[in-house]
């Protein structure tokens, strides 16, 4: 069993879903947690390939800690049809202090199965991952 420390074990269905986003594009967005007792990384809740930036950030909670992937789509300055994958590692300052800590020592080990993310955010608020702060990062 792994320990904080060490990072927590990976759910199966996050690899499977998460390559379902990047492949077939069967997903726009996927948000995980934390579940203490199984000491595992679960899907959370997915978003249909329609669902916009604002229905993944509604997704997230206000008040506890989630890590979510986002398929951005955007139009480069030449005017070519491209798409980044956003990792953000959500931590409000009012979700738990031991939460916050569990997410900070499993995110990058997390993070290293997710084979194809282009960007990472760490946000503690809503405006740190602002639609417009994403559109920044990826040009």
């Amino acid at each position: 069993m792994a320990n904080a420390a060490s990072g927590m074990n990976v759910d199966d269905d996050c690899k499977l879903k998460f390559m379902e986003l990047k492949r077939k594009k069967g997903f726009r967005w996927i948000i995980f947690r934390i579940d203490e007792k199984a000491q595992k990384i679960l899907v959370d809740k997915t978003g249909g390939p329609t669902e916009s930036y604002e229905q993944f950030a509604k997704g997230l909670p206000e008040n506890e800690c989630r890590y979510g992937v986002y398929d951005f789509d955007f139009i480069t300055e030449d005017n070519c049809q491209k798409s980044k994958i956003i990792f953000i590692a959500w931590s409000p300052d009012t979700s738990r202090v031991r939460a916050k800590m569990m997410y900070a020592s499993s995110k990058d080990r997390f993070r290293r199965e997710l084979d194809g993310v282009h960007l990472e955010l760490q946000a503690t608020d809503p405006t740190e991952m602002d639609l417009n702060v994403i559109k920044e990062r990826v040009n």
